[in-house]
């Protein structure tokens, strides 16, 4: 994230609590992946305070990071959204789960290879790791974060993957070298809205989809 150290454990502390608040919101135990992605992203912010400490390198905190934010949330996303999708969505759902499932295969036999390296540069944080068919891992990423989000048939995802999409956008424009790190760190900042999401129940669900008292 941009900034530094505080910043970046301000802001991932206030997103986890967020997440944790989600989590007790939830009202169906299938929307519990999705309801916690705040939670995951606030401690990745967290992380993240800590690879500044650390003036980047190679170093756990650098490796955790960029295992949550490569082949984790490359499934995590779809998978949650694909947990939580009424039952005629999810057809249309399983593209962006299996470029999810092939992305985070791939992004993570890189890290098991390959080393990470964070690099501080002025008031971002940029990671080098090489990867195979860069461009085939980006849009295979893309697909299963943003494109599972667009494709939920839920209003409050959609507009959270034209958030995320906005915010990718205009990451890459501004920061380049340093673009995942800050379109983590936006996307972070953008799953907030899912604290109204969490406390919403649809219209038919079943009784027994309920989370028991």
């Amino acid at each position: 994230m941009c900034w530094g150290a505080t910043a970046d454990l301000v802001a991932g502390t206030a997103i986890a609590a967020t997440g944790v608040a989600c989590a007790a919101r939830t009202r169906r135990l299938r929307d519990l992946p999705l309801a916690a992605l705040p939670l995951l992203l606030g401690a990745h912010q967290i992380i993240e305070s800590v690879v500044w400490r650390a003036d980047g390198g190679t170093g756990p905190a650098t490796v955790a990071w960029a295992v949550i934010a490569l082949p984790v949330l490359a499934l995590w996303v779809p998978l949650g959204v694909l947990c939580a999708a009424p039952p005629q969505a999810r057809l249309r759902l399983a593209l962006p789960s299996a470029a999810g499932a092939a992305t985070a295969a791939a992004l993570a036999y890189s890290l098991a290879t390959r080393p990470v390296t964070a690099r501080i540069r002025g008031h971002t944080l940029g990671y080098v790791l090489e990867l195979p068919h860069p461009g085939l891992l980006v849009a295979g990423y893309l697909v299963a974060t943003v494109g599972a989000l667009l494709l939920s048939g839920d209003r409050v995802l959609v507009w959270l993957g034209v958030l995320v999409a906005g915010g990718a956008a205009v990451c890459a424009a501004l920061w380049r070298l340093e673009f995942i790190s800050t379109w983590c760190a936006f996307a972070a900042v953008c799953s907030v809205v899912l604290l109204g999401w969490s406390g919403r129940r649809p219209a038919g669900t079943a009784d027994r989809d309920a989370r028991p008292a």
